[in-house]
């Protein structure tokens, strides 16, 4: 019962969407009030981008990261979870894998980074998921509410722009309207965001949750102020060279949960992530090479993140 809903504490978290903007229609408003910012294209320099199952948690201080960022969500959600006293901010991008442990690895991070401030609270801001004609971003709002409402602190709703609410028709077609969002870590602001640098190891990345993985996995330490990627293994994908003889209209519809909405930029990076496992089928082996993560720091002139060398 920790679930704070317009200010109101919650025997139960809610059942969908529209029963949330019906009985608490505050959220109407501070979503329009989201969408109504104009959305900025947002460079690599100071940049801490997250992909689709990740998680990244930093401070206000932190002086090599100014933006959490996420993009390109369609059925998926961002969840952003933020300390109101100490700043501490956690950014994931939720897909219905690992949703449990990862909202208890988020909540538990910015706890940890919001001791020693008496003051403030949890706020909870939910973006992106729309209404889809296969219902999964509605599944993913249901899970995503029911793993916050289990955890043991007080957790105050203050946005979720999700659902119908970030829903648009185009020619008899749901959209989402908003793709991504970023986060001012000083400011905890929040504003719509398209990232066309999606930070280092693109591919490796997302050849994870291509082939299955299913955690959230916490990218980033903000008090070394190092990305880290890995170790992890994932399983070969079988007919990875059958997949790639395939035409971009094929990709689309089979390896998307909705090919009519996705960016442009979607079957390229599936190609690419594709051509990875096929050139790393065990990165266990070839990739993290000793079991030794890929690690990166934020370069001081020019501001991007680049490896650390052994």
């Amino acid at each position: 019962m920790v679930l704070v809903l317009s200010g109101v504490l919650q025997e139960e978290a809610p059942p969908d969407t529209r029963t949330l903007f019906h009985n608490h229609p505050v959220y109407k408003d501070s979503a329009s009030q989201l969408l109504a910012i104009p959305t900025k294209v947002v460079g690599p320099v100071g940049l801490l981008y997250v992909q689709q199952r990740e998680l990244a948690v930093t401070v206000p201080h932190d002086k090599n990261v100014n933006i959490l960022g996420s993009d390109d969500a369609t059925t998926c959600i961002i969840v952003v979870l933020r300390h109101s006293g100490s700043g501490a901010v956690a950014l994931a991008h939720l897909d219905g894998a690992g949703t449990d442990e990862g909202v208890m690895n988020m909540v538990h991070r910015v706890q940890e980074l919001a001791l020693g401030y008496p003051e403030g609270r949890l706020e909870l801001q939910l973006i992106g998921g729309y209404s889809d004609s296969r219902n999964y971003s509605e599944e993913l709002f249901y899970n995503i509410m029911h793993s916050f409402h289990k955890q043991l602190v007080e957790i105050d709703l203050t946005l979720a722009c999700v659902g119908e609410l970030n829903t648009t028709i185009r020619g008899g077609i749901h959209w989402p309207i908003l793709y991504g969002v970023g986060v001012n870590v000083k400011t905890g602001e929040l504003f719509p965001a398209t990232f066309p640098d999606k930070g280092p190891d693109q591919a490796l990345r997302s050849a994870r949750h291509l082939t299955g993985g299913q955690q959230v996995l916490d990218v980033y330490d903000c008090q070394l102020g190092l990305l880290r990627i890995g170790p992890f293994n994932y399983d070969p994908l079988r007919g990875v060279d059958l997949w790639l003889e395939q035409t971009d209209e094929f990709i689309l519809q089979h390896l998307s949960t909705s090919p009519e909405v996705e960016p442009p930029h979607f079957v390229m990076q599936v190609r690419a992530t594709l051509k990875y496992i096929q050139d790393h089928p065990f990165p266990a082996v070839t990739v993290f090479r000793d079991n030794r993560p890929h690690y990166y720091r934020r370069d001081e002139n020019s501001g991007t993140w680049v490896p650390i060398r052994y």
